[in-house]
């Protein structure tokens, strides 16, 4: 019987050093480079060479000034900032590699859906089927500022209008051209047929998309996507629309029952609780023994900065830490930011967190898991994480940038495929095959998407 497969995506940002807060000064670290593409093209080689699924974009539109109402801390730090655009670096990866999808990460809070399925759609053209999109509601209350909104939209609100803007895309990419709409008949002088080619007449509560979609079905229609659900509404949203979630977790037991929590969610929307793939996200801190694995670890949490990270976790959680005494215990609140990143520290059942100690944890990976010893044990864990926790895979963060990548490809990968859990060779020709298996191109036939009316009844 063949053995349980993990898949792998490389968590990344356009930005310094996003998410191990002031890793961009480390001798090995390489990410004030992100500006230029020899970066980004290397990086990607490194990703498709450890025959990662995707490389995993992360964004934000704002800067982080919940920390002391200001954004200083955030620019003496590289606190996500700058944060260049993540998009733009996809087609010259592409040009580049074969297989490695691309799921950058854009909020359904400050685009619109009908210039997005283009913009999407043309990337997974030119991907030749690569591209994913991790849908986000976006958190700071920054971004919300400077497009044009009084502030940030309650939590609630922007998961309704996530809601039908997906339903607005859906349109887009699976209803509005006919399989066989383009003809390329030179004969006859016809690029498509018009009669293949419809507008939606969307109207809704937050838009209003009469249509057509500006561009020809593309390799997979619609794009993998990806969703970070943690807040009971996010995991429901999560449920219904994702094909994969992106999670943080403490521990197994986290990892157990997050992964139990939204397989009967995902069930209770009418799909099968295998339509989810889930991704925690670790940090690999890799040695040749398990004291110079430890050794590395301090030596990078030396390069950590405070005042940085306490700003990064102010941003996430929306809770201004510069009021906060060092060695105060966080308190348990509902946040309108991210509620995950509260809940690592404030419910974590083993332990209570001061300030300090939640700082110096998200320092390095944003406070997820560190898996830290050799090659070996590393994989260990992962296994572990797979078969107990119900992992299907994994976002890799990094320590620096691209080193951290470069390492687990060399190191861990090959102790992975030996054990027969990990690919040798890709399978697919899309992100989607590569995600579900050969043959799997398009959306599962019970996802919400393809239970809107049949072209025939809609038109």
């Amino acid at each position: 019987m063949k053995k349980k497969q993990i898949h792998l995506n490389g968590f990344i940002q356009n930005s310094p050093s996003p998410h191990s807060t002031g890793l961009w000064k480390h001798e090995n670290d390489r990410g004030t480079r992100h500006n230029r593409l020899k970066y980004w093209i290397d990086t990607a080689k490194t990703l498709e060479r450890g025959k990662f699924d995707a490389m995993f974009i992360a964004d934000v539109l704002g800067t982080y000034s919940v920390y002391g109402n200001s954004h200083d801390a955030a620019v003496r730090h590289a606190v996500q900032l700058p944060a260049h655009d993540p998009t733009l670096v996809i087609p010259a990866m592409a040009a580049a590699t074969e297989h490695l999808g691309f799921a950058p990460t854009i909020s359904t809070t400050y685009a619109q859906p009908y210039s997005l399925a283009r913009q999407l759609s043309t990337l997974d053209h030119l991907t030749e089927g690569r591209v994913a999109w991790n849908v986000v509601t976006s958190y700071l209350e920054s971004e919300a500022v400077n497009l044009g909104l009084d502030g940030r939209l309650p939590k609630a609100l922007r998961y309704d209008r996530a809601d039908e803007f997906l339903e607005v895309v859906y349109k887009l990419w699976e209803d509005s051209w006919e399989e066989g709409a383009v003809l390329h008949d030179r004969e006859k002088d016809i690029f498509a047929d018009a009669d293949k080619v419809h507008m939606i007449n969307h109207q809704g509560e937050f838009f209003n998309v009469p249509g057509p979609h500006l561009v020809e079905p593309s390799p997979q229609r619609t794009p993998v996507l990806f969703q970070a659900g943690a807040s009971p509404k996010g995991r429901d949203f999560a449920a219904k629309h994702a094909e994969a979630v992106f999670t943080k977790n403490h521990s197994l037991d986290a990892l157990t029952a997050y992964t139990n929590d939204i397989r009967e969610r995902t069930i209770a929307q009418g799909r099968n609780a295998d339509d989810v793939l889930i991704f925690p996200m670790i940090l690999p801190i890799i040695g040749a023994t398990e004291a110079e694995a430890w050794q590395k670890y301090e030596d990078l949490q030396n390069n950590v900065s405070y005042e940085g990270t306490a700003s990064l976790l102010s941003g996430h959680t929306g809770i201004d830490f510069s009021q906060y005494d060092p060695d105060q215990y966080i308190e348990d609140i509902e946040t309108e930011a991210v509620q995950g990143n509260l809940d690592m520290y404030t419910k974590d059942p083993d332990r209570r967190w001061t300030l300090r100690e939640a700082v110096k944890n998200h320092g390095l990976g944003n406070g997820t898991v560190k898996f830290i010893g050799t090659p070996e044990q590393i994989a260990d864990r992962i296994e572990e994480w797979s078969e107990v926790g119900g992992a299907d895979g994994f976002n890799i963060a990094q320590t620096y940038s691209p080193g951290t990548f470069k390492e687990f490809v060399d190191h861990v990968v090959p102790e992975l495929q030996k054990r027969g859990i990990y690919r040798t060779e890709y399978e697919g020709e899309t992100l989607r095959e590569n995600m579900f298996g050969k043959g799997r191109r398009y959306l599962a036939g019970n996802h919400p998407a393809k239970r809107t009316k049949t072209l025939s009844e809609r038109y």
